[in-house]
């Protein structure tokens, strides 16, 4: 079999419920990397916290970040193919207005090496995995650089339309919106044109592998893109709808249950 390039959300696919990567999954992976695939995570979260996955599988292959606002290898400093695309500060201070919504409970504006936040909230157990308080606030005067995005979390999911439409209405075309985070999803902004292909065909260029032989599985709306550019896009059997009308394929079974690794193990036949 020719080589293939595997590119894995993190929330809702290659994680299960509880966050963590499964022994199985882990085994999985490791046996495809021997075999002489190219294993890379591609997620909507930043580097801060998907670093530990990326470590605890041994990985030295390139990173998407911020559903595609980044792509680097972290173990290569001066990676040929990284970029970098921003937002202006200026865009992300003015989104502090949406926290006179009260179901916005936090903003967190995100660099490459720092988080900016407006809130207390804490959206999920591994959102601050140095902890909340290595967090600065983010105003005007603290936020001297251009951020990577700006995330914005709700009380509930159902408020979640609402504010992304608050959002789209008052900055249209300059901004992309999408959704990651599983459970407690959060509604990301970053530049417009920027989603989890850019950065897969990136990766998938310096390795020369061909789009064809790309494998993606996803399970949410930032995936979208990334779906329907792989020549061979996988949903999640627990994935919303809208990804699975434009799937070549879903898994059998949920992320929860090892449905990334079953669904290698029969493809490769392990």
């Amino acid at each position: 079999m020719k080589r293939k390039l595997i590119a894995l959300d993190l929330d809702g696919t290659t994680l299960n419920d509880a966050s963590m990567l499964s022994v199985r999954t882990k085994d999985v992976l490791n046996r495809l990397r021997k075999d002489g695939h190219i294993v890379s995570i591609v997620t909507g979260r930043p580097y801060r916290n998907s670093y530990y996955y990326y470590k605890e599988l041994e990985m030295t292959t390139p990173i998407v970040n911020f559903n595609g606002a980044w792509c680097h290898n972290p173990s290569e400093q001066n990676w040929s193919h990284s970029y970098h695309k921003t937002l202006s500060k200026d865009l992300a201070i003015s989104m502090l207005s949406l926290r006179e919504n009260p179901e916005v409970q936090l903003i967190a504006a995100e660099s490459q090496q720092s988080i900016y936040i407006e809130g207390e909230y804490i959206p999920y157990p591994d959102f601050f995995p140095e902890g909340i308080e290595v967090s600065k606030q983010l105003t005007a005067e603290t936020l001297l650089e251009d951020p990577t995005s700006v995330g914005v979390f709700t009380s509930t999911r159902q408020y979640q339309p609402y504010i992304e439409g608050k959002i789209i209405e008052q900055y249209k075309d300059a901004v992309e919106v999408r959704m990651w985070g599983g459970d407690t999803p959060c509604l990301e902004v970053v530049a417009a044109g920027v989603q989890k292909a850019l950065g897969l065909e990136r990766i998938a260029a310096y390795y020369n592998i061909d789009r064809t032989d790309i494998l993606a599985f996803g399970d949410q709306e930032n995936d979208y893109e990334m779906i329907q550019y792989a020549g061979l896009g996988v949903v999640m059997s627990n994935g919303i709808d809208r990804l699975k009308a434009i799937a070549g394929d879903v898994t059998s079974f949920t992320n929860d249950d090892d449905g990334v690794a079953r669904y290698l193990e029969s493809y490769f036949a392990l």
